[in-house]
């Protein structure tokens, strides 16, 4: 006899006892919860709240992508990703990718489809990652952020293939994002 799924789902759900915010800052805040786990237990979990993000895969008409390189410092490297940014508070995450574009690349979009949301790391973090195809692009001026450097680089599809290949996009919403957007084609 199988066990209808919504069965098994409620035994594993943890439900919440209490919660208390310990940081507040300006792009995150962490809250430390109590939660019943399925077992009767309790446990503690420490979550780190963001307000969400966005990320785009720029293509050009003659099929390049559009990455930006920059420095990251909690890891202390630069990196090869796809413009990103995260939601201000009431935005939309359409408006959001529009903004990050221009921004970051210089690029206005004539179409943008939404290919996929993602949480980050779900295990300790709410982030929501909303990532985008941007096509039908016009150039307009790169205005990043007044603390944000970056360079904007193109890639065909073969030399986006082959820095997958070889590990050297080490973002995740950046490796997703290709690797979406190549299954697209």
């Amino acid at each position: 006899m199988e066990v209808p799924m919504q069965q098994i789902n409620e035994k594993l759900i943890e439900k919440p006892i209490s919660s208390e915010r310990i940081y507040e800052g300006a792009i995150v805040n962490i809250r430390r919860d109590t939660v019943t786990l399925p077992n009767g237990k309790s446990a503690t979990r420490e979550v780190v709240e963001h307000p969400g993000a966005v990320a785009v895969v720029p293509v050009t008409d003659d099929g390049k992508v559009i990455l930006v390189r920059q420095f990251r410092h909690p890891i202390g490297q630069l990196l090869l990703e796809i413009p990103a940014g995260k939601l201000d508070k009431g935005e939309h995450p359409d408006d959001c990718a529009r903004r990050e574009l221009e921004e970051e690349t210089g690029f206005v979009a004539s179409q943008l489809r939404r290919i996929a949301s993602i949480f980050t790391t779900p295990g300790f973090t709410n982030e929501i990652i909303h990532i985008y195809l941007a096509t039908g692009l016009t150039a307009t001026a790169q205005h990043p952020d007044e603390d944000e450097f970056l360079a904007v680089e193109y890639y065909d599809r073969d030399q986006i293939k082959e820095l997958l290949a070889a590990g050297e996009l080490q973002d995740s919403k950046t490796a997703l994002g290709l690797l979406l957007t190549e299954s697209l084609r």
